[in-house]
């Protein structure tokens, strides 16, 4: 082959020759002091040198200028080392364009291990090395613009990190570093950055929101470098692909300490004012002395801070939600909502769906997703006034939230969870109406955890002046009076009058004389204690021949009462009960009974007549 390169005279295998010459590659052959000895046809054609030109050391000609001098250093390295040779340069075409090209060449030894040439090939690389150079081209311009990005984002001194898609921290800017003094590692440890008490919550608050894929938002207590703490909003973005996917989240915080130290201020001074409130306002209407009052306050101290559940007992106009309202105030969730539901006020069709909320299309005229009291009152409570008129069905599903503190919207489908105090309160004896079975006694039971028994006006006479000096300045001052004096004679007459209307009925006889006043001591007329000559209440009025219970109730109120239980054989409400043969609402009637200490169990054996 050295003599076919040097003269070009026939070899003895022209075959090989051939297969040489045709390969699509650039072949030749040099000595062992690395001086080309022979090329082949396409390496010819390719740099458009002539056969002289292209043997000996004249090769060097073809390589770029900048790629010559590695190449001949690499050429000469093999050579010594008489170790193969794999180096890449560009080399010039006949017409002046240079491609790339990987070169290859390995040595030759013969039977005694003598070095007898050199083989190579040239193959063309260059559309291969265009994309390697352009890809390093495009990823030295990611990394510069990567450093011109993180560079813009150290700048900014807002608190930002960089988290991958499961909510690992990737990067933090330098104003986090400089802020809690940490280094990266220490930022990408929540127990070091985050209060102790703020780092379980922060830490579930994130793997929900990462888990829904939107952004959203937190607030944390974050460490400083001198281990001060402040409150940081940190809102959470997330960056998706072409496909929609997550591939990064980006996390800011936003210094919002003097906010939430002036929030926490304006609550504490809230807390505080309430507090005034409750100490001079005496519970509103709640004022006295008499041991009753006391004892009943003393159970408020007691309860108010539990969550237990409240029955308050007592007749018609005593202040059972006032009662319900100082409880609500001095326990855990005063900052919450206290919602109120009379459920003698609702009819019985409507009250689930008042209670419990219902789903569009429940019913006829649900038009719209309502919410129910309960849902309202959700993390406060709720105060279920006169309990006693629900009917069964909504006694049992009331049961049920007492027991699963969950609810159901009519026409829904799901419970909801609801987290409610109850303090309920009822004017009916709801002892006698499990007995006749018109109060379900599991639920009797439930709401029967703590009673308090409201006392009644009548009971507590010595408490009257100061109620009625109460209202009376009071409503005095809404009207632009002044009252200096109550006359003796009136505190002598509200003690006489049994108040069957309690002190909603002493409040208002109170403003009335504030209206009629014209001088500055307060005076009541005793006209306006008389009974009415017709008692309200749902149902048929008297019997024939029998005046209603008011027009004689200090001299016959006892004898009225027991004639009419024994008549209606001990039942209280109902069409035949003692309530409707009286002409006066059931609750008064109950309210009667427990003041005049009446058993109306033992009228239980007769027949009604």
């Amino acid at each position: 082959m050295a003599d076919y390169a040097q003269d070009r005279s026939p070899v003895t295998d022209h075959r090989r020759q051939f297969v040489i010459d045709t390969i699509p590659a650039q072949v030749w052959v040099a000595a062992p002091d690395g001086a080309i000895t022979y090329v082949n046809q396409q390496r010819l054609d390719y740099t458009g040198l002539t056969l002289d030109g292209a043997l000996g050391w004249g090769w060097r000609d073809i390589f770029h200028p900048d790629d010559l001098p590695h190449l001949v250093a690499s050429w000469r390295a093999a050579l010594a080392a008489v170790q193969p040779l794999q180096a890449e340069a560009r080399v010039r075409r006949f017409d002046g364009a240079y491609r790339w090209f990987l070169i290859r060449a390995v040595p030759c030894r013969n039977d005694q291990g003598a070095l007898v040439e050199w083989l190579g090939t040239n193959t063309d690389i260059d559309d291969h090395k265009r994309v390697e150079l352009e890809l390093q081209h495009a990823s030295e311009k990611l990394r510069r613009s990567e450093r011109e990005y993180r560079s813009i984002v150290d700048a900014i001194p807002q608190l930002i990190a960089a988290l991958s898609p499961r909510g690992r921290v990737l990067y933090v800017n330098a104003a986090l570093l400089a802020f809690g003094g940490f280094t990266a590692a220490d930022a990408a440890d929540g127990s070091r950055l985050f209060h102790p008490d703020d780092l379980a919550r922060v830490t579930k608050d994130r793997e929900q929101g990462l888990r829904r894929g939107a952004s959203f938002e937190s607030d944390a207590r974050l460490r400083r470098a001198d281990g001060s703490y402040r409150w940081f909003l940190i809102h959470y973005r997330p960056v998706r692909d072409d496909r929609q996917r997550i591939i990064r989240w980006y996390a800011t915080g936003t210094d919002i300490d003097h906010r939430r130290r002036a929030e926490e201020r304006v609550r504490n001074e809230n807390v505080a004012l309430r507090e005034e409130v409750d100490r001079t306002s005496m519970f509103e209407e709640i004022v006295g002395t008499s041991p009753a009052v006391k004892a009943m306050l003393r159970q408020v101290g007691q309860v108010a801070r539990t969550e237990s559940t409240v029955l308050i007992t007592g007749e018609t106009g005593t202040g059972k939600e006032l009662l319900a309202r100082a409880i609500h105030r001095q326990s855990g969730r005063s900052g919450q909502a206290f919602v109120t539901v009379n459920c003698a006020a609702i009819p019985a069709s409507l009250i689930a769906s008042e209670l419990f909320g219902h789903e569009r299309g429940a019913f006829t005229g649900a038009l719209q997703r309502r919410k129910g009291k309960f849902e309202l009152a959700d993390g406060g409570t709720i105060f279920l006034d006169e309990v006693g008129e629900l009917a069964l069905d909504t006694q049992m599903a009331l049961l049920r939230v007492l027991q699963e503190r969950e609810i159901e919207r009519v026409g829904g489908e799901r419970p909801i969870r609801v987290d409610v105090r109850v303090i309920a309160a009822t004017n009916r004896d709801l002892t006698s109406a499990v007995a006749e079975k018109a109060f379900r006694s599991d639920l009797f039971y439930r709401l029967n955890v703590f009673p308090i028994e409201m006392p009644a006006l009548r009971d507590r006479p010595g408490d009257i002046p100061l109620l009625v000096e109460y209202f009376a300045h009071r409503l005095a001052k809404r009207t632009g009076k002044t009252v200096t004096a109550i006359a003796g004679r009136t505190i002598a007459l509200l003690q006489a009058y049994p108040w069957p209307g309690n002190i909603r009925e002493l409040q208002n006889v109170v403003e009335r004389a504030v209206i009629v006043l014209e001088s500055s001591i307060l005076e009541v007329d005793e006209r306006w204690l008389i009974a009415p000559s017709t008692a309200p209440g749902p149902g048929p009025g008297p019997g024939p021949g029998q005046a209603p219970l008011g027009d004689d109730l200090a001299a016959h109120e006892r004898v009225r009462v027991e004639a009419a239980l024994a008549e209606a054989a001990g039942r209280v409400a109902g069409r035949s009960g003692a309530a409707v043969r009286l002409g006066i609402p059931r609750s008064t009637l109950e309210s009667k009974i427990r003041a005049l200490g009446i058993d109306k169990h033992r009228f239980k054996s007769r027949t009604p007549r």
